[in-house]
Parts: C-alpha cells; sequence; structure tokens
C-alpha cells in the first residue's frame, strides 16, 4: 500500500469508513473510481454531495427526505391513525417496498442499549408521545429488530405509550432472530406485518 499514490491511499482510507466496507472493498472500489472516466467520477462526487446537503430527517416522522415534511406525512392516502414505529430511516424503506404498510411512519433513531450508552432520552419517544397527544393515533405498531435492545425497547414503548384508545402492537417473528428489518424480504416483511400481534 505504501507504494501506492497518497490519493489513492486517502480514496481507500475514506471508502473503508463507510459502513459493510472493508480494506479489499475499499480497494476495489478506490481502483474503479481512479479508472473511471473524468466526467462519470464528477457526476459520482456531484451526488454525493447533493445528497448530503439536501437530504434531511422529517420533522414529523425522523425519515429522510428533501422536503418538509416529507411525502409519507403529506399523503393523504396514508391512514393516519396508523404508526410504524421502527429504528432507523433505512427500515421505511424496507417496509416501503413489502407494499403491505399504508399508514405513517415514527423513527426512533436507535433502540434502548445500555452498554452503548442509550437510553430512552437518547431516542425521538417524546416525539412520539407529542405525536400521540396531536394526532389521530389509534395504533401504534412497533416494528423493531428482534435483538435483546429490540426487545427490550418494545417492551419499554408498550408500558411507556400505553393510553385508552390506542392499540400497541409489535410485528410477528417472521423475521430472523437478532436481525433488523433492513436484511428482510419483502415477503418476510408482508407476513411480520400481517400478524402483528398486542405487546404486552
Amino acid at each position: 500500500m505504501s507504494t501506492l499514490p497518497p490519493p489513492f491511499r486517502d480514496l481507500v482510507s475514506e471508502l473503508a469508513k463507510l459502513p459493510g466496507i472493508g480494506p479489499r472493498s475499499a480497494e476495489r472500489l478506490a481502483l474503479h473510481v481512479v479508472q473511471e472516466e473524468p466526467d462519470a467520477v464528477r457526476r459520482l462526487s456531484a451526488a454525493l454531495v447533493a445528497a448530503r446537503e439536501r437530504i434531511q430527517r422529517c420533522s414529523i416522522c425522523g425519515g429522510l427526505t428533501e422536503a418538509q415534511p416529507c411525502p409519507l406525512c403529506q399523503d393523504p392516502q396514508r391512514d393516519p391513525a396508523v404508526v410504524c414505529v421502527v429504528e432507523q430511516p433505512v427500515d421505511i424503506l424496507s417496509l416501503e417496498k413489502s407494499h403491505t404498510f399504508h399508514g405513517r411512519y415514527h423513527v426512533l433513531g436507535g433502540v434502548i442499549s445500555p452498554l452503548n450508552g442509550t437510553g430512552p432520552e437518547d431516542l425521538r419517544v417524546e416525539a412520539l408521545e407529542a405525536r400521540l397527544a396531536a394526532e389521530p393515533i389509534q395504533e401504534l405498531i412497533l416494528a423493531l429488530g428482534t435483538s435483546v435492545e429490540g426487545d427490550a425497547t418494545s417492551y419499554y414503548l408498550a408500558k411507556r405509550l400505553a393510553r385508552p384508545g390506542c392499540r400497541i402492537t409489535r410485528i410477528a417473528y417472521g423475521l430472523p432472530a437478532g436481525s433488523g428489518l433492513e436484511f428482510a424480504d419483502e415477503v418476510t416483511l408482508r407476513r411480520a406485518l400481517e400478524g402483528r400481534r398486542e405487546c404486552s
């Protein structure tokens, strides 16, 4: 690696910081980029900068959007009485691919994890409580991963958010234990939503 030009080493180093990209994958990507046509690299660079500068969190659901609020929160065809609670914005993309859920979303921003120093105050729980007070929500679907942290967070939310007139359900266990929604296929997600049960 030391014989390679410094700009190449810098590119590999930056690419390796991306999630799911190890040193070898970073090298392959860097080799592709430096051998690509300059115009293609400029387009890639412009797309990266534009995405970072223009994409933001929705002020209501916490999903990724360019406009405020996001198109899903603005869509009059979506059921405002049902809100699906997910860990991260990527989970919304996964559920939308299943073409099963037609309500609205709320992104927590993670799960309760004492080992990682993440408590309820670090998540968007208060924002969810504010939505429960302001919106005609009749059901909260907890669509969190099946990890220990996901289970603990679901239990915590079911207790904290319990109130008359609002059902709290959890998606069925069609998901592999210890994994998140982004790793599940559309059919599994559809069955998990359809088989949701009351939280206890």
